[in-house]
């Protein structure tokens, strides 16, 4: 089992001190992968960039989820997968798309199946898809511009699901509940 130091303010780098302070005071408490990500100020910034650029895209809450959730669950996060169940539920995603999600079955809504599906592909086949792949998504009322957007979120959890598995970060408490592994599905 490997792990990472999961830094506090007073240990982090200079660099990353004012992004913990950050999320210190958002979520009131350091969320332990922002703990880990400190040690690298740089890695923590463009974690953070890259989140907050990805909840402005096109994408509403629903869309947001099925994203990260579909990306969490093919990389086995088990941290991510039970963080975004409680994010899930609290940008109020009805708790039956979050239990697909996390139980890779289809969603029943036609067009968050089709984004679910592409964000699946462009993951597993490391961003190579077909003409059949875009037409589909684009049948079902998504553009190009979201394409690049499902880039955007894949590349902010590439971050966040990659760092997970090097440093077995803990779930966090507000999370446990919500606990999650690729075995059991």
């Amino acid at each position: 089992m490997t792990t990472l130091k999961i830094n506090n303010i007073e240990t982090a780098p200079e660099g990353s001190k004012a992004l913990l302070e950050k999320s210190q005071k958002g979520f009131g408490m350091i969320p332990g992968l922002h703990g880990v990500l400190s040690s690298s100020p740089q890695t923590f910034e463009a974690y953070q960039t890259l989140h907050q650029l990805f909840t402005e895209t096109s994408f509403n809450a629903e869309e947001l989820t099925v994203v990260w959730q579909t990306i969490n669950v093919e990389h086995a996060c088990h941290y991510c997968v039970p963080a975004h169940t409680g994010i899930a539920k609290m940008m109020k995603v009805d708790d039956t798309i979050t239990e697909a999600l996390r139980n890779e079955t289809p969603l029943e809504n036609a067009k968050l199946e089709a984004l679910r599906t592409l964000t699946l592909t462009i993951t597993r086949n490391r961003g190579h898809v077909n003409q059949e792949d875009l037409t589909a998504f684009y049948a079902a009322g998504y553009g190009e511009q979201q394409v690049l957007e499902i880039i955007l979120g894949l590349s902010q959890k590439v971050i966040s699901n990659y760092t997970n598995h090097i440093a077995n970060t803990p779930v966090d408490a507000p999370f446990k509940a919500f606990a999650w592994s690729k075995e059991t599905v």
